[in-house]
């Protein structure tokens, strides 16, 4: 790596830079600037402006207004353009081919030729030298579909060192990766910022930009708020300036536990889960918790019936589900809003309106026939109640910001009435208001008597919510942890193994 650390300049500056899209302006005289062996944390709601600011950086999309410099000189907005300029982006989508090996996706886009071939030697040569910084331990000859999400990044960040990028972005990085691996991520972060590399670091998790950051940049509404060093700032203070307004806890109102709605019992798939029992009562929010691989997704995809298992049962209100059956497991009152909206939820070609009513099609189309009127009142009604924010019903959901996506998914289950809803990392990839508002949504539901499962990676967010926790470990539900011994130890311990498990409640 380079070391830039000594030169003066700014390695990039945004001065002033507007972007309209029909109908919408996205940013407003924006401003940013990162210097070398620095990492700016780039903060704002979802509709911000953040993924606008980085398809301009990255050259995917050209101002209207203001410039872009590097190094002093204007950046060609073309991805060609950004790469040449020494400007890296680290998707949250990971950006490789899962057919190739580890060497060739290093060095993709940039294979080094001999006589017009691709020279194999030249390019396992340079991977290595990209790796031995990043991943040393990463094999050369695995499939890029080999690779965990953790190693996947790495790849990426291989690739750019291979360029001989200047300016890393990495755009929401830590999403799909487990505390162990987020820590060695932000390790990493460290040490491309001591060669003097400058990063922009944008993340909804402020416990982690006040780590890891030295300043802090925020946008609202597609405008420049302002620019603090990190020193003196907290959590509230940068979540006022995103939102203009303080932002709290959402408290959960006491309220009566109902009758058993959700009964599984010895669910067992080899190789994911074994003998996990639970029951969830009306009213009550029971939250899966665990480290990635926990086998948490696999169980609520089997209760769904979106995935089969080889033993147990599962019932909603004592009647019996068939195995592998979305439809009856819909038909009993099961909703879930999956972990990857985007993949397992979301028809991002169709409307908002159209991706609220897909599960109540029987409903809004009687007979095959579509009922304007009634899905009109449908998606007048909740997003009126969800607090939806679109330009209009008709502009397709991926327009949306990613809390206002989620909350179509979790009207789409409303407009069926559940009596079970499962939400697999409701809040994964939205902002702090979002994730509050989702946090208000999930204490009304219960309250209005619908049994909550809750999937989530975010301790505070278990702490906050839950009423009782079924801690899972290596496909086993290990720990039982009621609320009143509600803590982060009494979670995380037998979630990694720490501490011995409680036995598993026995279940008639």
């Amino acid at each position: 790596m380079t070391d830039r650390r000594t030169d003066p300049r700014p390695l990039l500056e945004v001065r002033g830079v507007s972007k309209t899209f029909p109908g919408v302006r996205a940013l407003d005289d924006v401003r940013l600037t990162v210097r070398a062996g620095e990492v700016n944390a780039l903060c704002g709601e979802n509709g911000a402006g953040k993924s606008t600011l980085i398809s301009i950086l990255s050259g995917v999309a050209t101002p209207d207004a203001g410039e872009v410099l590097v190094d002093g000189r204007p950046l060609v907005h073309t991805p060609t353009g950004a790469i040449e300029a020494g400007i890296a982006t680290i998707y949250q989508k990971r950006q490789f081919v899962p057919a190739l090996t580890v060497a060739e996706n290093v060095m993709l886009g940039n294979w080094p030729t001999s006589g017009g071939f691709v020279s194999r030697r030249r390019m396992r040569k340079k991977a290595l030298e990209a790796l031995r910084e990043i991943a040393p331990h990463l094999d050369l000859d695995r499939l890029g579909r080999e690779l965990s999400p953790a190693e996947a990044q790495e790849l990426d960040i291989a690739r750019a060192l291979s360029r001989d990028s200047k300016i890393l972005i990495l755009d929401e990085p830590t999403t799909a990766l487990s505390p162990p691996e987020v820590n060695r991520l932000l390790e990493l972060v460290r040490k491309l910022r001591a060669s003097g590399m400058g990063i922009v670091f944008v993340s909804h998790w402020l416990e982690e930009v006040l780590e890891i950051a030295d300043r802090v940049t925020v946008l609202r509404d597609g405008r420049y708020v302002g620019e603090e060093p990190v020193e003196g700032l907290d959590a509230q203070t940068i979540i006022r300036m995103m939102v203009g307004r303080e932002v709290k806890d959402v408290p959960i109102p006491e309220r009566v536990i109902g009758e058993t709605v959700l009964e599984v019992r010895h669910l067992s798939r080899l190789g994911s889960f074994n003998d996990v029992s639970f029951d969830v009562r009306a009213g009550e929010i029971v939250s899966l918790a665990g480290i990635a691989g926990a086998g948490r997704t696999e169980v609520v995809q089997a209760v769904f019936g979106a995935d089969p298992y080889d033993d147990g049962t599962v019932a909603v209100d004592g009647v019996t589900l068939r195995p592998g059956d979305v439809v009856g497991a819909v038909r009993a009152g099961i909703g879930l809003v999956p972990e990857e909206r985007h993949l397992q939820g979301l028809v991002e070609q169709l409307s908002v309106r159209e991706n609220m009513t897909l599960a109540a099609l029987r409903e809004v189309a009687p007979g095959g026939w579509l009922r304007m009127a009634r899905e009109a009142a449908i998606d007048k009604r909740y997003t009126k109640e969800l607090a939806i924010k679109a330009t209009a019903s008709s502009v397709r959901i991926s327009t949306l910001s990613g809390g206002n996506q989620q909350k179509v998914l979790i009207a789409r289950w409303l407009a069926r009435r559940p009596r079970v809803l499962i939400l697999d990392e409701p809040t994964k990839g939205v902002d702090v208001g979002a994730k509050a508002e989702i946090h208000s949504l999930i204490a009304r539901l219960a309250e209005a008597g619908v049994a909550i499962v809750l999937v989530t990676s975010e301790l505070p967010e278990v702490l906050l919510l839950s009423d009782r926790v079924l801690v899972m470990r290596q496909g086993r539900i290990v720990a039982e942890v009621p609320k009143d011994r509600l803590t982060q130890e009494a979670v995380m311990a037998p979630a990694t193994g720490e501490a011995p498990s409680m036995e598993q409640e026995a279940f008639a």
